[in-house]
């Protein structure tokens, strides 16, 4: 995949350090972290004590095909084979900011990811960022 050249701006300063393409847990999309992210989550991840089973389990599969990945001197990012198939890219592709990572979508698998009722992301939104817990300094 070619890496738009705005998106290249922005991870410029990250570029050297290369890259981890993922599964995505909760979709079929690809998750690309910039290595200093997919660190500061493997520190995280260390600390799970691994002689509990369902600590080893997820471990096992949150990381089944990890790949690094760099992009070339053309701006050119090669996605493996086993990757694409599991988010079901055929043609084209969207690259989705979420937050510190990109996720990578098969465009017609991301369009429908984002067909769900408004009435549904309200409900959604609330639920997740309406909590008295969260201080957004009056930002809405």
């Amino acid at each position: 995949m070619m890496v738009p050249s705005a998106l290249k701006k922005q991870l410029a300063p990250v570029m050297q350090s290369g890259f981890v393409i993922k599964r995505s847990v909760f979709q079929n999309c690809l998750e690309l972290y910039p290595m200093d992210q997919w660190n500061l989550l493997m520190g995280k991840m260390n600390k799970l004590n691994r002689f509990k089973k369902r600590n080893n389990d997820f471990i096992r599969k949150f990381t089944a095909g990890v790949k690094t990945v760099e992009v070339d001197t053309n701006g050119r990012l090669l996605i493996p084979r086993d990757l694409v198939g599991f988010a079901g890219i055929e043609k084209e592709i969207v690259l989705s900011s979420a937050i510190n990572i990109v996720e990578i979508w098969d465009k017609e698998k991301y369009e429908q990811s984002l067909e769900d009722s408004p009435e549904d992301f309200a409900e959604l939104a609330e639920e997740v960022m309406g909590g008295d817990d969260f201080d957004f300094d009056g930002i809405s």
